[in-house]
């Protein structure tokens, strides 16, 4: 979906069209969720920190995020393109992998797929067409906004072989920057490269691995579901918390929101893990995994609790996040525990 959440806000507040619109939480560590394409010349992007946004674009239009809003609006999407294609793969509200094999038309269904969801939603959308996933993904992006882009591997490598490295998902910016250091700068340049040294600098198995991304060789199969392993709940405070107190009530807080969605989606998990950001920027992460799959405040709470008294902070927090991890559904746990009668 091209820009999805001010496209989604936009279809409420279409006297906001054609300005820079952005969408971003509140409070100085506020970071942007989205932003129009019109803020987007401005050099406004997701993820980028709303201080800079407003830095870069003053004159923008921002919006709170309205998740409830956005999931009603994929919701919508979804829908239409299950009745075209048996086999989707959802990745989060904004973005779909669709296995075409076996369609008679597959370009032209693809076409038909992307007019009904401007026709019935408002929505534009991007598609890209490959033989794996790793294509098609890369295809999407190229052209948006309401691209529609058809390659095959080898046309993928020759229109992206001068592109950074980190155009393709699964080389991220530290990897990225680890490339540039050995003056590995382009894709065409990484899938090149001497296996050895690359070998020697990342390990025989993840060198291996990011040529086959320069490459564009991609094997994962289109899944019918996305498996879900973890829930977690996490904030970014205002200003930096040291006192302990206080962080125990927010990690409490927290749980309290993770449990309510976990037995709203009737599932539990093993491990019971907290995330810690320090005011220095590292990132600690602490876990511990239990016997039984829980799922409420009085068993999560707990184990959380102890593993944050345990890393005691010593320095101001600056993020506290909790998770669940080893996900099941709520049902099979129960059937696996015993019943003693007294």
């Amino acid at each position: 979906m091209d820009a999805f959440y001010v496209s989604v806000e936009l279809r409420r507040r279409p006297e906001l069209r054609g300005l820079p619109v952005i969408v971003a939480g509140t409070g100085p560590r506020a970071v942007v969720t989205t932003a129009s394409y019109e803020a987007r010349r401005y050099g406004v992007g997701s993820a980028m920190p709303a201080a800079r946004a407003h830095r870069l674009c003053p004159d923008g239009v921002f919006l709170p995020p309205d998740f409830t809003y956005y999931r009603e609006a994929s919701r919508e999407v979804m829908g239409i393109v299950r009745a075209h294609v048996e086999t989707i793969e959802v990745i989060g509200l904004d973005e779909a992998y669709l296995e075409l094999t076996g369609l008679a038309a597959p370009h032209a269904s693809m076409r038909l797929v992307g007019q009904e969801i401007q026709q019935r939603t408002g929505l534009g959308c991007s598609i890209g067409i490959g033989p794996s996933k790793l294509v098609a993904k890369v295809a999407s992006d190229a052209e948006k906004p309401r691209g529609f882009v058809v390659l095959t591997r080898e046309q993928a490598c020759e229109r992206f072989g001068s592109a950074p490295c980190g155009l393709v998902p699964g080389i991220g910016p530290k990897t990225a920057e680890r490339l540039r250091s050995l003056g590995i700068d382009t894709l065409a340049k990484l899938a090149a490269a001497p296996p050895q040294e690359l070998a020697q600098r990342f390990g025989l198995r993840f060198a291996a691995e990011l040529q086959r991304r320069a490459r564009f060789e991609d094997e994962t199969p289109v899944t019918q579901e996305r498996k879900v392993v973890s829930e977690s709940r996490e904030t970014t405070f205002d200003r930096d918390i040291a006192d302990a107190r206080r962080l125990e009530e927010i990690l409490g807080q927290l749980v309290g929101e993770l449990c309510t969605t976990l037995v709203k989606r009737e599932r539990c998990g093993r491990t019971i893990g907290i995330k810690i950001r320090l005011d220095d920027f590292s990132t600690h992460t602490r876990a511990r995994t239990l016997v039984e799959p829980v799922n409420t405040p009085d068993r999560v709470g707990p184990v959380a609790l102890d593993l944050l008294r345990r890393f005691a902070p010593r320095r101001p927090v600056r993020l506290l996040g909790v998770r669940v991890a080893g996900l099941e559904p709520a049902a099979s746990a129960a059937e696996g525990q015993l019943t003693l009668a007294l």
